[in-house]
């Protein structure tokens, strides 16, 4: 049953003042605020109605480089995908360097002017921005605290070109990763190079390298530890590896598990009630164009779920769900909602399903009712109170679509709309229960003046943020505008760290030739602004079990007006499966000590680790203490 909405709160005079500033921004940035810095160039014209029979007009260089054959095999749209690479690769020469500082300092400014209007205690503010050694294609917030961001080397260094080696076979289709430790800011010193195993991929060349493993899918596992299913084997458009893979954040290492039966190239994954992950869709062995239908399950049935930090599955294969999920298009969004069900929300209007992991089977949902393709766009189960999610709200993907839907216990509402439609956006949980929107473009690799153009229409560039009633508002804009590959987490201590996009973050590098290609910015939220922030001093640091009460301590016992989960963050393409949020019981206090209770079973909150944040009576959350959840406490 959905949670009643409260009735909207009228809201102060400042924050519809400011709410007016928020919307005359987006006016202006859309009108172009960088144009006496950067002259877009119209290196593409095209027009799109609000479905997708609209007349499409395509530049002449892509144009050049369709073929027919593709046309017939691939459909029009995917052959236009593959001409617009093949004409990157052959596009003009390379970027200047002048250009990238320009860039960055023309956005630098421009985003200085504009969040002058925004109150930081209503709107929160943007602070850090420091480079990375990693696109951050990939990102995880590991229960120790650091975040694992991941990608592939790059072959590219123009951003008018493609720089993934989407189409390479070979050693130089490599995977790399890193570890960022938010202890220690961000200096070099804060990046650990974690390389991914190496291996010799089937491509019959004989050349082992770090596992292609980019635009693969990952979930968390109840230990800890991160699967990540898939990647690239090169060539064909792009064509999907049967990598196995755990990385463990305790001895900070890769392990490598037989081969998946299918090679999958943008999968999906989701942790279910039992500890176990599913694995649907992505492009199989063949190339693009061939999604493969094929549910498997790690770890098989018949082998242990891991549960402890020092239970590493090796040599642990996957095995098949009985049922398929013939999704047509990559990356579906997966949740595991309350009733212990996987609901798969995919791209095209018509494919909703519902798999039962007991009885492995699929069943019909209601299509969702807007009855068009969504591209990658973000969705989010919303919070559900003490007994976990029993909804989820579809969001963006649809560039002329701003609108949102939610579906609960079977069927679809319409929820109160964004500013704009976007692409390629990033949608959080907050502590407060709150949701905020980071990220976005007008299409894949097209941020509003056609493919492979960086200069962005800037106001995906602006944030939206949206209150317990569902209201959103336009908040502060961040530096760089991110698209496609773009990534956001929300952090223990509550802030928000923001990468991704490798096309913006070469388009706006400073030193092209040095070892840093991306960029990391830190979002501080309005209650990181605001007074009387709780302390949560000691958390058990034994696993937890279902149902039963755990005792807190804390130095500002009088702030402590309730306790929540959040489940950390693992996304990629828009496509996050593992936040979460769940309210804790009080059952008793005694000066500084607090009994809680924890959710009532596995189908409310899946096993495994949580940050745990004490909350003020407005929402104000301590710094996060982690703690586990398992079915075997």
């Amino acid at each position: 049953m959905s949670l009643p909405t409260p009735r909207p709160r009228r809201r102060p005079r400042s924050s519809r003042r400011l709410s007016a500033v928020a919307t005359a921004a987006v006016v202006a940035l859309t009108a172009g605020t960088l144009l006496a810095a950067i002259t877009p160039a119209t290196a593409l014209v095209r027009t799109h109605g609000g479905d997708d029979t609209a007349p499409h007009v395509t530049a002449p260089r892509v144009l050049a480089e369709l073929r027919d054959d593709e046309v017939a095999a691939l459909g029009p749209e995917h052959a236009e995908e593959h001409a617009r690479m093949r004409a990157a690769v052959r596009g003009i020469g390379d970027y200047p360097q002048t250009t990238r500082v320009n860039r960055l300092n023309a956005l630098t400014d421009s985003q200085t002017r504009t969040n002058a209007g925004f109150d930081p205690t209503v709107f929160g503010a943007f602070k850090e921005y420091f480079p990375s050694p990693d696109f951050g294609d990939h990102i995880a917030l590991l229960p120790t605290g650091k975040v694992l961001v991941f990608s592939f080397e790059r072959i590219e260094s123009n951003p008018e070109k493609e720089p993934a080696p989407t189409q390479t076979t070979g050693k130089e289709n490599a995977g790399r990763a890193y570890l960022w430790d938010p202890a220690k800011g961000f200096g070099a010193d804060a990046f650990t190079k974690v390389t991914p195993p190496v291996v010799d991929m089937p491509d019959g060349l004989n050349q082992p390298r770090p596992a292609p493993f980019f635009c693969a899918g990952h979930s968390f596992l109840p230990n800890g530890m991160l699967g990540v299913f898939g990647g690239n084997l090169g060539g064909n458009g792009g064509t999907g590896a049967k990598l196995s893979l755990i990385f463990d954040p305790w001895t900070e290492t890769w392990t490598r598990n037989p081969d998946m039966s299918v090679g999958r190239w943008y999968p999906s994954v989701v942790t279910g009630a039992d500890g176990r992950q599913l694995i649907m869709s992505g492009q199989s062995e063949l190339g693009w164009g061939t999604p493969t239908p094929v549910v498997e399950r790690f770890p098989a049935k018949g082998y242990d779920v891991p549960q402890t930090k020092t239970q590493v599955p090796r040599n642990t294969p996957v095995d098949r769900f009985k049922a398929d999920a013939p999704f047509s298009l990559d990356y579906p969004h997966l949740f595991s909602l309350r009733d212990g069900n996987v609901y798969g929300f995919g791209r095209q209007a018509g494919e909703q399903w519902l798999f039962d992991p007991v009885a492995e089977t699929r069943s019909d949902l209601t299509a969702r009712p807007d009855g068009h393709k969504r591209n990658y766009g973000s969705a989010v189960m919303l919070p559900g109170g003490v007994n976990g999610p029993d909804s989820a709200l579809i969001l963006g993907g649809d560039r002329d679509n701003p609108s949102t839907l939610r579906f609960s216990n079977g069927n679809w509402t319409a929820e109160k709309s964004r500013a704009f439609g976007r692409t390629q956006d990033d949608t959080l949980l907050m502590p407060d229960g709150t949701l905020m929107t980071v990220n976005g473009a007008y299409d894949i690799r097209d941020y509003g003046n056609g493919p492979y153009n960086p200069n962005a229409d800037l106001k995906y560039r602006q944030t939206e943020l949206r209150d317990a009633q569902g209201n959103w508002k336009l908040g502060p804009v961040q530096r760089l505008p991110r698209g496609y590959h773009s990534n956001a987490v929300v952090l223990p201590d509550g802030r928000v760290m923001v990468t991704g996009d490798e096309l913006q973050q070469l388009a706006n590098d400073p030193d092209i030739n040095d070892d840093m290609n991306g960029t990391i910015e830190i979002y501080e939220p309005a209650y990181l602004h605001q007074n009387n922030r709780p302390s949560l001093d000691r958390a058990p640091t034994g696993a937890i079990g279902y149902d039963k009460k755990f005792l807190v301590t804390t130095s500002t016992p009088e702030r402590a007006a309730k306790a929540v989960l959040l489940a950390p963050t693992t996304s990629t393409h828009s496509v996050n499966t593992s936040q979460r949020h769940l309210e804790l019981r009080l059952s008793s206090r005694a000066g500084n000590r607090l009994e809680f209770q924890a959710p009532p079973d596995a189908k409310a909150a899946p096993p495994g680790w949580y940050m745990l944040f004490l909350l003020n009576d407005q929402g104000v959350p301590s710094v996060a203490q982690w703690v586990q959840l398992s079915s075997s406490a």
